[in-house]
């Protein structure tokens, strides 16, 4: 039975991620080492005491997360924090973290597969992070309306909902793109007037983003950011269960945004 850093290695050159940019606190790859061999995998899309009591409830001992435990400077291991770590290392739980290498990569993408979930066909890519794009863009023909009740099903199959800046009820979809997460900012809607984006599917946005989407004619869907980021881990984990053979189980733990 393979270990965790050999299964985070094999998931580390899938991902590209030595060759991906990141915030610098993101730390993606191997983040708690875990101990002895892998019995099960589990996903979710955030560290949290629901994602590790849910992993831990279904046998699984290698958790792969969207975004890891480590996202800032330095933190104090006080209070709830010292409570989830300490559940952590006391259950000899290995914990994987992949953040924008699970939003770009061209088949386990979060954005890729938001495509291929709402019936999309991607031609290119879209919304710049440093020399790299994040999201994808295409052309549709089907009414606007129709798409957005693709994204609402969806949003509420993962424990959200949608909100969109108005539209005429016979808008055509037209050029559309995605960006996951916190795809909503004055650089993604610059990128989608530039280049005749007219709908824009996002998790989630400032307040002023819709102001400024509206006034330029271009529709946002805000699908939920904890949404839109549930396909990618759970494509990782099914990947590497056929790899090494293990089972695997995704753990959802809704946040509301």
């Amino acid at each position: 039975m393979a270990t965790a850093p050999e299964i985070a290695a094999f998931a580390d050159t899938l991902l590209s991620t030595r060759d991906v940019p990141d915030f610098p606190g993101a730390l993606n790859g191997l983040q708690v080492e875990g101990e002895g061999p892998v019995a099960a995998i589990a996903a979710a899309v955030d560290f949290s005491s629901r994602s590790v009591r849910g992993a831990l409830a279904r046998g699984a001992n290698f958790l792969i997360l969207h975004h890891g435990a480590f996202w800032n400077s330095p933190e104090r291991m006080t209070g709830a924090r010292y409570r989830l770590f300490r559940t952590v290392l006391e259950s000899k739980l290995a914990v994987y973290s992949s953040h924008i290498p699970l939003d770009c990569h061209p088949s386990l993408g979060n954005n890729v597969l938001l495509a291929k979930q709402f019936d999309l066909e991607p031609d290119g890519k879209f919304c710049h992070y440093r020399e790299i794009q994040i999201g994808v863009t295409g052309e549709a023909k089907l009414p606007l309306a129709e798409l957005v009740e693709r994204v609402r099903i969806f949003a509420e199959q993962n424990g959200g909902q949608i909100r969109h800046t108005p539209f005429d009820a016979n808008r055509i979809t037209g050029r559309w793109a995605i960006c996951s997460g916190a795809g909503a900012d004055s650089s993604s809607l610059q990128e989608a007037r530039e280049r005749g984006v007219s709908v824009l599917i996002v998790g989630e946005g400032a307040h002023h983003t819709a102001v400024a989407a509206e006034e330029n004619g271009l529709v946002v869907i805000y699908a939920g950011h904890y949404a839109t980021e549930t396909p990618g881990v759970q494509a990782l984990a099914k990947a590497l269960s056929e790899q090494f053979h293990l089972p695997w189980h995704f753990i959802p733990t809704p946040t509301g945004t």
